[in-house]
């Protein structure tokens, strides 16, 4: 359930604040959120942004954390290596437009350095950041069923894809790196349910996650272990027949280690793979 960050001159790292203050920054009551498309809201009402460009130069900024962005960083992240003949008067455009949008209280200014933006950020994921390392720690300790509780809390701040609409090379990076982290999350959270037998309420789910994402092994390894644990052995060798033919397809490679110590557990029939009572809540 770990999570890194990253260390490029104009990177993200993720950090939340409390989820009972909404978000809230200083008196002018400005929330952003970029676990979905990008939003910004004052007293829970969402304002205007602008044009895509202008919201995505919001996002870049967002993902600094009060750190400043040179031009030519900007324009890269936003734009790429072949921005527009005029791109610099569309960014004096678009951080003038998004002065007026966000109004009194945040800040975004030229240092002399880079553009900064104080005053406003990125809610959704510093609240994302609190609840996973509380998740890691009761997961630490033994609490598996805070662990869960919390984990889905985290994954229900999302409302779509990682700023989802705005194309710009730096926001599309983030995009991948925030949905490995997401899955990385759903994986932990879903191992901590089998574990507590619940594995019959999430055959479902997980069938669904292969198919969304036929080639990532820890799902197929989650799917066959909640299968047997539910007296499906078959079924969970059939995913892993499947599986290992989908990986020979794409990649001309064999399933991982973990994948096929597994395999070979049921077919050994392992009796740690037994079907096994619920854990009772605490």
């Amino acid at each position: 359930m770990a999570e890194g960050t990253t260390g490029t001159s104009h990177g993200s790292r993720d950090s939340h604040g409390p989820r009972g203050s909404h978000g809230l920054h200083g008196s002018h009551g400005l929330r952003c959120e970029l676990l979905g498309p990008l939003r910004a809201l004052r007293d829970g009402v969402e304002i205007p942004l602008g044009p895509p460009k202008q919201r995505a130069i919001l996002a870049v900024l967002l993902l600094q954390e009060g750190r400043p962005l040179s031009y030519d960083s900007l324009v890269e992240a936003v734009w790429g290596g072949a921005p527009p003949v005029h791109v610099r008067n569309l960014v004096q455009k678009y951080v003038s437009g998004l002065r007026r949008a966000l109004g009194d209280g945040p800040e975004l200014s030229w240092t002399g350095n880079g553009y900064l933006l104080t005053g406003a950020a990125a809610d959704d994921l510093r609240e994302r950041r609190r609840l996973v390392a509380e998740a890691l720690a009761a997961r630490d300790s033994g609490e598996l069923e805070r662990a869960g509780e919390l984990a889905w809390r985290a994954e229900e701040l999302w409302r779509g894809e990682f700023a989802e609409g705005l194309r710009a090379p730096y926001l599309a990076a983030e995009r991948l790196r925030w949905t490995e982290k997401r899955l990385t999350v759903l994986e932990a959270r879903l191992a901590g349910a089998i574990e507590l037998g619940r594995s019959f309420e999430y055959v479902h789910e997980l069938v669904r996650l292969v198919a969304a994402h036929p080639l990532r092994e820890r799902l197929v390894e989650l799917l066959m272990l909640a299968l047997c644990r539910t007296g499906r052995p078959t079924d969970a060798l059939t995913a892993y027949e499947g599986a290992r033919q989908r990986l020979a397809d794409a990649m001309g490679a064999d399933p991982g280690p973990a994948l096929r110590s597994l395999h070979t557990r049921i077919l050994r029939q392992d009796p740690t793979l037994l079907p096994m009572p619920p854990v009772p809540a605490a």
